[in-house]
């Protein structure tokens, strides 16, 4: 216990029972009598601003007698009463102002009753900083995202009520965790869509958090989905499915993309087909696939069905004009297209064809114009 170091001006009654004595208030007439009188007032005199929580006062020992034992037993109590006074307010201030759970107040110079309370003190002052440390100690482990440890120290009363609080807000912390981290890695790393984090018995900001959760999953499910199948529908060649699910971001560009890239495949479509009915079907040649703003292997694509229309087209009509002109005797005519396999097979046949009836047509007009002009027979 820290001696006493206040600025508190130390006292003695001897003014004030000079005055009383002064107005004819003694216990004898005698001179003992008027000393131990005199002595006793002092000794009154202390009592009594003692009693008002006055311990400024002090005794001053006048002889080597029993007030001068008195004087400095009561010196000796009123200065460790000071002390120990000083160490209350002193824990007081460090422990419950300044928040220094740790400190506590010393009872070096206290004896008996006084060390008794000083320890008291110290023992309050354990029982509410113990739980309120391992409160602070598991709160910056839930701040740090440790949720192993619980409150464990055994506690009562209201303590009890808060550490069960404690370790049911982590208890709801882990679970919460848990579930969270499980829908997320069944949607975000395993696929699995559709989860959902269930958290029993949950309130206030939790839930708010669980249904966010959850509706995040709910709605990142219905997006995926509805674009798969789209995905999958063009995969399988039905062009008429379109990504219709309300999304934003990120997302809204894919849909869009993906719905334009449907809506081309079908201007693409289209066209090829309606190209592939004229000249295949219909016999309509000179037909060109027409895809707007194509690019990238549409282009490509819509470009090879073009060439192959236009040469079709080429080689066909100039088969068709050589066809008409042997029909019409006009045998100058030949297949002159550039074309391949089958095609030139035909290009070949037809023109060894016209050089065949060029052959006979000549040789039947010299044998006519020898036998039925020139009159040479045989």
């Amino acid at each position: 216990m820290k001696k006493k170091t206040d600025k508190t001006i130390l006292r003695t009654p001897d003014d004030a029972i000079a005055s009383e004595m002064g107005s004819g208030k003694k216990i004898s007439s005698s001179t003992d009598s008027d000393y131990t009188n005199k002595q006793l007032r002092r000794v009154l005199f202390a009592l009594d601003a003692f009693k008002k929580g006055d311990i400024s006062v002090r005794l001053s020992k006048e002889d080597d007698d029993i007030f001068a034992e008195i004087a400095e037993a009561y010196n000796s109590m009123v200065e460790m009463i000071g002390g120990v006074g000083g160490e209350v307010s002193r824990i007081s201030k460090v422990a419950g102002v300044e928040g220094n759970l740790k400190a506590r107040a010393s009872a070096e110079n206290a004896t008996g009753f006084w060390r008794d309370m000083i320890n008291n003190i110290n023992g309050l002052v354990d029982s509410i900083a113990v739980p309120v440390l391992e409160v602070g100690k598991v709160l910056k482990n839930i701040s740090r995202g440790n949720l192993d440890e619980t409150f464990q120290i055994p506690v009562s009363g209201d303590f009890k009520v808060m550490a069960e609080t404690i370790n049911k807000t982590i208890d709801n912390l882990n679970l919460f965790a848990g579930e969270v981290t499980r829908v997320a890695l069944e949607v975000g790393t395993e696929g699995k869509l559709g989860g959902q984090a269930s958290v029993p018995n949950v309130a206030g900001v939790w839930k708010e958090l669980t249904d966010n959760v959850n509706y995040m999953a709910s709605n990142l499910t219905s997006q995926v989905r509805d674009i798969a199948n789209v995905a999958t529908a063009v995969a399988r060649g039905d062009l008429s499915q379109k990504i219709t699910v309300d999304v934003r971001g990120e997302l809204l560009q894919l849909k869009e993309n993906l719905n334009q890239m449907v809506d081309s495949l079908n201007i693409f479509a289209g066209e090829v087909t309606r190209v592939a009915l004229e000249v295949g079907t219909e016999g309509k040649l000179g037909g060109q696939a027409s895809v707007p703003n194509v690019a990238g292997v549409w282009k490509q694509l819509t470009d090879n069905v073009n060439y192959m229309a236009s040469n079709l087209t080429l080689q066909v009509r100039d088969i068709a004009n050589v066809a008409t002109a042997v029909a019409k005797g006009d045998l100058s005519q030949k297949i002159t297209v550039d074309v391949r396999g089958e095609l030139l097979q035909l290009k070949e046949n037809l023109n060894q064809m016209v050089d065949s009836l060029n052959i006979f047509a000549g040789e039947v007009t010299r044998v006519a114009r020898e036998v039925g002009t020139e009159g040479k027979l045989g």
